[in-house]
């Protein structure tokens, strides 16, 4: 992505996360930018476009992260085959970095907290929150250990439960972590939720392998 492309939605974003999106008008972006409205729709056709742009981003990097991690970069609909290989320890890696990326990140802050405000407003903008931040990560999660226990000759619980169990001080760490402001503290919740990963895993007999917190980023 060029530069002045990226910064439009750096800006727009940032605006977007502070004000909400439909408070904030095109001549604002331009205005914060330093730059008309006509050069602005040089690179973008509306202040939908820039939204749909964004989104379209935020996918990008959250894929690229999967790659790395090694567990699936899309829902199970979509390619249920990669779901059947993916072990804890991939599992354990990724949302580890998601734990990181999601509460450091300014891009990933921004939307997270753009999502959170208009998640009220309309319809799309909630299902978009629960797409991106509740329904469609447990989802994936359930899919995850529906493949990882099917071996197993007892499972103990629903597959949907063990989703929520492990979701759970995900969601409620990150939200915590809004409401601190100094790295440090934020990388003591991202280690808690480590911890409750390896309590989760040892719980149910997936034991990932153990590996430095700067190798899972």
């Amino acid at each position: 992505m060029k530069n002045t492309k990226k910064n439009i939605l750096i800006t727009a974003l940032r605006l977007f996360a502070r004000n909400g999106y439909d408070a904030v008008s095109v001549s604002q972006i331009a205005g914060e930018l330093g730059m008309t409205k006509g050069a602005l729709y040089k690179h973008f056709k509306s202040k939908r476009d820039i939204f749909d742009s964004i989104f379209a981003y935020v996918c990008q990097l959250d894929m690229e992260r999967s790659r790395k991690t090694g567990v699936p970069e899309k829902e199970f609909s979509e390619m249920p085959e990669s779901f059947s290989d993916v072990s804890p320890e991939s599992l354990k890696t990724y949302m580890t970095s998601q734990f990181y990326y999601w509460s450091e990140d300014e891009t990933a802050c921004n939307f997270r907290k753009m999502l959170t405000l208009e998640q009220y407003k309309t319809v799309e903008m909630n299902d978009l929150y629960q797409k991106v931040m509740t329904s469609g990560p447990l989802n994936y999660i359930e899919h995850l250990l529906c493949e990882m226990m099917k071996d197993k000759e007892q499972i103990p619980h629903s597959s949907r439960q063990m989703a929520v169990e492990f979701y759970a001080p995900f969601h409620l760490l990150l939200s915590i972590s809004d409401a601190v402001p100094q790295k440090e503290e934020k990388e003591k919740l991202a280690e808690e939720y480590v911890r409750y990963m390896d309590q989760f895993f040892e719980k149910y007999a997936l034991i990932p392998e153990q590996k430095n917190r700067k190798e899972t980023i």
